[in-house]
Parts: structure tokens; C-alpha cells; sequence
């Protein structure tokens, strides 16, 4: 059935009510009753320090040590003060301050200024701690230094004194019981997930901690086995969860191996599933499919992830349990986003992006969503979210989620989705050689009882995608007269593919910068090519095109279309590329 208005409501009064409960319960464990339970003994010494797999840059070092401190896409110098006594401009800058990760690249120089320099901003984040930003006593920041703490040990104990060494572990000491009093309190998703990978990686890391050792084993497994989905997607859904789990998961399998122990079967199969799904999420550049919250792919860290895949076999094709699916042959891939949307508490970044689809040709992304922009862009982020911004369709200018925004409620939320598709089916099968999807959802059926089908085909030699959107009734009938039924299907170009207009405006030419060429065209609905906009979190905004078939449920019900190679890469025409010599004289 699907999902009002008061359902909407419904959910978000659980929502606030579970939020409100685990709020209280962190400031209560972690109020003045329990603050005596950070301090007590510290542990003598540390006994491994877990790898970091994250790429560093020995030259961002540099700027380190002359101040310059880049986080979020925004620069702060603080030559002549202390980093850690500023305000920081934004809370993800703050954030990438206070976890530390910058270490890395410190360490990445392998100069003996680096080390110096490491030490003397650790130790200055300890005697400065008591005026930090709120942020840096959120749970999730915490659990990031910790584990940026502890994998960069070598760097920053190497040639301490007693008395900086004796302060670094009775400062880890009190964060790591900070975390193990409220984990449970930590907002459910990828932030408790971290806060259980530093638990678990300080239990091993730490010496005479046998007893934390086993709970934080038990904690881990529990979330892997709450987050991680049976074919190796994250109930969150974007495809970065992936990577930010393994990234510190790896390490994680390594550490308790390090230990003498055997990793647990959970942990274990939790990294056996996960890794396929890289593999599903690629196109041909390497970059993932921009789905709920995918921003640009860190190319390097990805290759070093994959570097621990053992089989390198190809990626599955069918991931029903995360709602995508994946369709290539030749050298041509397509990624579908075929799932509904995740509950509130792991939407606040998820896409109102059902039945959207990507598309790619060797190399070069063809059809594409249009991505995140970077951290503090309010107003792009939540135009990046709606369905208008994904290669679907949309209907009477509305997305199939609701979101919640603005107020004071959003601000302490979050803008989580409210309601939206509740029940995507789905049918995956073999025709004449053909891999086709067909696939429908009912997020708008309660606005406006119309209900979208999408069929999908790719030919055995990847050279042709076949299409079409249906809009009917979810009775199966004919929709009612009188309602709003005027519809959009959005094709989304990369920013670097050329469209022009062909065939009395039903179709369209993509020209390609490695010299190919695909057509696009219709049953006869006239396209038009708008104006669309590439979102990246590292780059900025850039412009792009989007091919757009505007028309009314009532009068095309379905509407046909395809993509179809006619200039292989070089140049080269196909031999059924329909006589086409020159495209731009049919502009």
C-alpha cells in the first residue's frame, strides 16, 4: 500500500521519539554521573598500530606545517595561532579538524619536521580540548580519531618523551571510554558502525584488554549484521558506504590476525559480500554510479580496496536486497537504481531517485544523476535530492519522496526523507540474448494515483538500450480524468558529451570525446535538450545538458525510446548506422 500523508507523519514521530531517546541517553552517559568512568588506569602500551588504507599526499603536509589547513572545501590559515583555539567556519570543516585524518599525510612526507609537527598538533588538541568545538566530542568524530590516532602511533610516538607519551594515552584511554559508555546511544548507520571499527580496532591495539576485546567483537558482528545486507550493499544505500567500511574493515581483519586471533565469521562475511559490490557499482572509468548520496569516487582508495579482493572475478548483476541493478555487455554498463527509499533515521542523505538509471561506454559516462555538491551548498544539496535531478521521471514537477526541510525540526533531524515508493517490484530476465529490467514504483500513486513502470533492455553486444515509461493506474486501468498528469522523462548528460538536436527534434545526437557517437530517439514525442547541472563534491558545479520528453499521462500513457551506437570510438561509423553522413545538417 502505499504511503500517505499521515503514514508521512507517523513516521516521523517515531522518528523524533527514537531521536530524542538516544539524545538523552548519550547526554546522560555521557554527563558528569558517569565522567569518573573515563579515568582509572591506562594501559601500559600499545601493542600493534592498524594499517591506514586511505591515500596520503606528502605535499598537503607542507601546508601543514605552515598552517594552512584545508578541509570541506574550505581554507583556514592560522599562522602565528593555534588551530585548535579558532572557530571553525563550517561543522565539516571542524569535523575534518578534529578526526585527525590529516595525519596520514604527515606521515606520507617521512621527514623528521612531520613528526615533530604531529606531535606538537596532538599535543596541543590535548591541553586544548576542554575549548573545542562541540564537534569534536560527537561520537562519530571521536571514533574517526581514535582510529586516526592509533594507525598514525608510529608517527606520532616515535622519539616522544615519557611525559607526551604517558599524556597521549591517558587522552586515548579517556576517549575510547567515552565511546564504549554511549555506542549504543550513537545514531544507527554508518555513525555507529565507525564507532564499533574503533572500538574494536582500540580493544586489539591496546595491551591487557581481553575482556573489552571480546565485547567489542560482539558489538561489531551485531552492527555488520544489522547494516550489511545479504548481497553486500548497505541499508543505507548509498554505494561510498561500501568503501567507507571496507576502508576500515580491512585493517580491522588484519589487526586481529596481527593478534593471534581469528576474525569472526560475521566480520568475515560481512568483507566477502561487500567486496563484489564494488566491483557492481563501477562503470567503465572506474568512478561509482552516483546513487543516495554518492559524491565523486576517490579512485585511489578504491584500487587499494580492491587490492585486497582475492577472487577479481566480475561483479554481480542482480543486488535485490541493496535495489540495484546492474546490466553490461561489450564495454557498455548500466547501473539502476530499483529500491525503495531507507527509513527516516538512514535517510538524511538518500535521493528521491527510484527507477533512475546510469549509463556508460568504455570510459566515458553517458547518462548520469547529478551527483552532490560539496559540504555547506544547503541549496544545491537539496535540489541534488529530488527526483528532477536523476536520469527518471518525474511527475507534475514533484519528486517521489517528501523530504523534511526547513525548521527546527530539520535542524534536528536532519532533512530525512518522510515518505515516498514503499513497493518497487521488480523482473529481471533473458530475451532473444537481451538482459531486460522491467521495474515500477508507487511513489506517486498516492498524490496522484499514477503508478511508473520502466523497462530497460541492453542488447548482447552492448551496442543498443531500449526503453520505455509507462503511466497507469495501479488497477491496471486507464488513469482518472480530471487529475494532474503531466510527466517529464529526464536523460541527464555527462558534462562532457555534446547533444544535438536530430530528426525534426525526436531525436538527439551524443558525440562523445573518444570520437564515438550514440543516437538517442523516440516513438515519436518530440525531445527537447535543456539545460542540467554536474554536481561534484571535489570539483564544483559544472554545466551540462539533459535530454527531456515533456508530455501527459492521459494522452501517451507510454512513451518508447532507445540509445543506440552509430560512431565507434575513433570515428568510425557502424554499418547500421542508417546512412547518417552529416547529423548536424539535420539540426
Amino acid at each position: 500500500m502505499a504511503l500517505g500523508a499521515g503514514s508521512g507523519q507517523g513516521r516521523l514521530v517515531r522518528y523524533a521519539v527514537g531521536s530524542a531517546w538516544r539524545g538523552s541517553r548519550y547526554a546522560f552517559h555521557a554527563g558528569l554521573l558517569y565522567r569518573w568512568r573515563y579515568f582509572g588506569q591506562v594501559p601500559e602500551r600499545l601493542l600493534i598500530a592498524p594499517t591506514d588504507l586511505r591515500t596520503a599526499d606528502p605535499t598537503i603536509a607542507h601546508d601543514i606545517y605552515a598552517g594552512r589547513f584545508v578541509f570541506a572545501g574550505e581554507v583556514v590559515d592560522v599562522s602565528g595561532f593555534s588551530v585548535f583555539e579558532i572557530e571553525a567556519p563550517s561543522r565539516a570543516w571542524a569535523a575534518g579538524l578534529h578526526g585527525f585524518g590529516w595525519l596520514r599525510h604527515l606521515r606520507a612526507s617521512d621527514l623528521t619536521v612531520s613528526r615533530s609537527n604531529a606531535r606538537a598538533l596532538v599535543d596541543e588538541w590535548i591541553r586544548f580540548q576542554r575549548s573545542h568545538d562541540p564537534v569534536a566530542r560527537d561520537p562519530e568524530v571521536i571514533a574517526r580519531r581514535v582510529i586516526s590516532w592509533l594507525a598514525q602511533t608510529p608517527l606520532v610516538l616515535d622519539g616522544c618523551d615519557h611525559g607526551f607519551y604517558r599524556r597521549f594515552m591517558r587522552s586515548l584511554t579517556r576517549q575510547v571510554r567515552l565511546l564504549r559508555r554511549v555506542a549504543r546511544d550513537v545514531r544507527p548507520g554508518l555513525p555507529r558502525l565507525r564507532v564499533a571499527m574503533a572500538l574494536a580496532a582500540a580493544s586489539l591495539s591496546l595491551s591487557d584488554q581481553t575482556r573489552f576485546a571480546r565485547q567489542a567483537s560482539r558489538f561489531i558482528d551485531q552492527e555488520l549484521a544489522r547494516q550489511i545486507l545479504p548481497d553486500g550493499g548497505h541499508v543505507d544505500r548509498n554505494p561510498g558506504t561500501v568503501l567507507e567500511v571496507l576502508v576500515d574493515l580491512l585493517p580491522l581483519r588484519q589487526a586481529f590476525t596481527a593478534r593471534g586471533l581469528q576474525p569472526t565469521p560475521p566480520l568475515l562475511g560481512a568483507i566477502d559480500r561487500m567486496m563484489p559490490m564494488l566491483r557492481f557499482f563501477r562503470h567503465g572509468d572506474g568512478s561509482f554510479a552516483k546513487f543516495n548520496g554518492m559524491g565523486e569516487t576517490q579512485l585511489g582508495l578504491l584500487a587499494t580496496v580492491l587490492a585486497y579482493d582475492d577472487a577479481r572475478g566480475a561483479p554481480v548483476r542482480n543486488a535485490p536486497y541493496a535495489g540495484y541493478q546492474r546490466l553490461d555487455a561489450g564495454e557498455t554498463v548500466v547501473i539502476v537504481d530499483t529500491g525503495p527509499p531507507p527509513q527516516p533515521v538512514l535517510s538524511a542523505n538518500a535521493h528521491a531517485g527510484c527507477l533512475a538509471f546510469e549509463m556508460s561506454a568504455s570510459r566515458q559516462p553517458i547518462i548520469v544523476n547529478c551527483g552532490v555538491p560539496a559540504p555547506g551548498a544547503t541549496a544545491l544539496r537539496r535540489l541534488a535530492r529530488t527526483t528532477a535531478a536523476h536520469s527518471t521521471a518525474t511527475l507534475n514537477d514533484s519528486s517521489s519522496c517528501r523530504f523534511l526541510t526547513g525548521g527546527y525540526l530539520a535542524d534536528r533531524l536532519g532533512e530525512v526523507i518522510l515518505s515516498g515508493p514503499t513497493r518497487v517490484s521488480l523482473a529481471r530476465q533473458e530475451e532473444r540474448g537481451e538482459t531486460v529490467i522491467t521495474a515500477s514504483h508507487d511513489g506517486y500513486v498516492s498524490r496522484y494515483g499514477i503508478l511508473h513502470t520502466r523497462r530497460l533492455s541492453l542488447s548482447r553486444y552492448g551496442d543498443r538500450i531500449s526503453g520505455s515509461d509507462s503511466f497507469t493506474s495501479p488497477s491496471g486501468g486507464t488513469i482518472a480524468k480530471g487529475g494532474r498528469d503531466s510527466f517529464a522523462i529526464r536523460f541527464h548528460l555527462h558534462s562532457a558529451v555534446k547533444a544535438s538536436r536530430i530528426k525534426s527534434g525526436h531525436g538527439v545526437l551524443l558525440a562523445l570525446p573518444d570520437g564515438s557517437a550514440w543516437e538517442f530517439e523516440t516513438d515519436g514525442a518530440e525531445v527537447a535538450i535543456e539545460e542540467s547541472i554536474r554536481l561534484s563534491d571535489i570539483r564544483g558545479s559544472r554545466r551540462a545538458e539533459q535530454i527531456v520528453i515533456h508530455g501527459r499521462a492521459l494522452r501517451q500513457a507510454q512513451v518508447k525510446w532507445q540509445f543506440r551506437r552509430v560512431v565507434e570510438p575513433g570515428g568510425r561509423r557502424r554499418a547500421d548506422s542508417d546512412g547518417i553522413d552529416d547529423p548536424s545538417s539535420e539540426v
